[in-house]
């Protein structure tokens, strides 16, 4: 298989404020949020990033898709680094994240157009778009309906309509099933084995073990911002299920701090 993204001993540190000094419980206004982290992934595939809370995934996936920097290391997306070639990078990928708010006055018609134009998407491309992506998701009797009126479960599918705007090879998702009801979260993760059978390569951010036992092929386990555990689903659980694997690990490394 093709590599298609490699994270190379990428680090992050952050500096907390009081407010979050309290709300961490500690007397440090440091934080290591990502340490020494490495990973590939590859053309056609779904790799889970699987975590607790606060583990690093969200900012791993900030840093892949340019949105802050590593304090080291570096990413190549498709061979472009993330210091250096970062507009190229946004070129070659998608990112939808649960804090992605919409406009509540606009409308799904005109954010897909707008974001098509960020993007520099001709018309016929987008139009071609829009089609594929508002009927896949039953967005199109929607289309002129104001996002404040809009479910939540429509406001999810929109999200990830805008994200794939310009038809990336790889996607990068936090968590995209929070919050979502099971009808939903269904339309969204049949579309993710979809994405991965068109060769797209998909990163996907999540605490929810059956999410990764459903459609990952590979999985790497983060915890306290270090990767503790990366291998092929089937390798990783041949002996027992994910959640039990998971929880091996997590009490090894929180004893040994």
């Amino acid at each position: 298989m093709k590599k298609v993204l490699e994270i190379k001993d990428i680090g992050k540190t952050f500096t907390l404020s009081k407010k979050q000094q309290k709300l961490e419980k500690t007397k440090t206004n440091k934080k290591v949020a990502v340490d020494h982290l490495s990973f590939d992934a590859y053309e056609g595939e779904i790799f889970g990033l699987l975590g607790p809370n606060g583990a690093g995934k969200t900012t791993t996936l900030r840093i892949i898709s340019t949105l802050i920097k590593a304090d080291y290391g570096d990413v190549l997306v498709d061979g472009k680094s993330v210091k250096n070639e970062a507009g190229e990078v946004r070129k070659k990928i998608g990112f939808l994240t649960s804090e992605l708010k919409l406009e509540d006055f606009f409308t799904p018609n005109y954010l897909f157009d707008f974001f098509s134009t960020l993007h520099g998407i001709s018309l016929e491309e987008k139009e071609k778009q829009k089609k594929k992506l508002f009927d896949r998701f039953g967005i199109g009797e929607f289309a002129e309906v104001k996002v404040a009126n809009l479910s939540t479960g429509m406001k999810q599918k929109l999200s990830l309509a805008i994200s794939l705007v310009h038809n990336p090879n790889i996607i990068i998702f936090d968590e995209p099933t929070n919050g979502l009801d099971v009808i939903t979260a269904k339309v969204v993760t049949d579309f993710l084995k979809e994405l991965r059978s068109e060769g797209k390569t998909i990163i996907i951010s999540t605490h929810i073990f059956s999410l990764v036992e459903k459609i990952c092929d590979r999985v790497g386990i983060i915890i306290n911002g270090h990767m503790v555990a990366c291998d092929d689903l089937k390798t990783m659980t041949a002996e027992k299920n994910l959640e039990d694997v998971f929880f091996d690990i997590y009490s090894q490394e929180v004893g040994d701090k």
